[in-house]
């Protein structure tokens, strides 16, 4: 199973969309891979079709969706219809087949406890294919697409301004959209820290919690 911060691991897998090759193929761009319990399922029903409301605002974000279960291709294209035919939602982004369960045992996404269906993991990859987040979500629970776009927005603006995201944010109980300046404690850089408070640059609470307006 992959660590955080480490590369995805390479892959070739079949799709709605054809043949993937896992980071390459998406270069240069983010790509979230979620996995899904089965095909013709309420939840997932519920997930898929959110997912593909909120298409737009990934893409926006440069990032990508792949979906995932361990059914094959021909009930992944007949479940798509029936979403689009019955609810009326295109689903525009591609699903891997699994049916050996390669990639979910790759990903660590079968639990024991769970049978031989994939549990609801979320992959956050970057534009230059290392993992940045994982979620894991049980059978019972729909994910929450706000938070998986929360999270993707949060990791690009640390990684564009050397800062840390707050809990809860841009709705922090206490410093609001605001973010955390992080510091590497040395006598020296807490002075000028201190040095920048006084003079309005970043506010503090104290010298290891900083934080400002971007």
């Amino acid at each position: 199973m992959p660590l955080l911060g480490e590369p995805f691991p390479h892959m070739e897998v079949k799709t709605t969309h054809g043949v993937k090759k896992l980071p390459e193929d998406y270069s240069g761009k983010w790509f979230i891979l979620f996995s899904h319990p089965g095909d013709f399922t309420p939840v997932c029903t519920t997930e898929f079709v959110s997912f593909a409301k909120n298409f737009d605002k990934f893409q926006e974000l440069n990032v990508d969706l792949i979906g995932l279960s361990v059914d094959q291709l021909f009930a992944h294209i007949k479940w798509t219809e029936w979403i689009e035919q019955n609810l009326g939602v295109k689903i525009p982004f591609p699903i891997i087949a699994d049916e050996l369960g390669n990639v979910a045992k790759t990903l660590g996404m079968i639990h024991e406890s769970k049978g031989t269906n994939t549990v609801r993991a979320v992959f956050i990859v970057d534009d230059k294919g290392i993992l940045r987040l994982m979620m894991y979500y049980p059978q019972e629970i729909g994910r929450n697409i706000g938070e998986i776009l929360r999270a993707v927005k949060a990791l690009q603006i640390g990684d564009t301004n050397k800062v840390a995201l707050p809990a809860n944010w841009p709705d922090n109980e206490l410093i609001g959209d605001k973010v955390i300046v992080p510091i590497t404690p040395t006598e020296q850089a807490v002075k000028e820290r201190l040095e920048k408070a006084k003079n309005k640059e970043i506010e503090c609470y104290d010298w290891w919690l900083c934080y400002k307006k971007l």
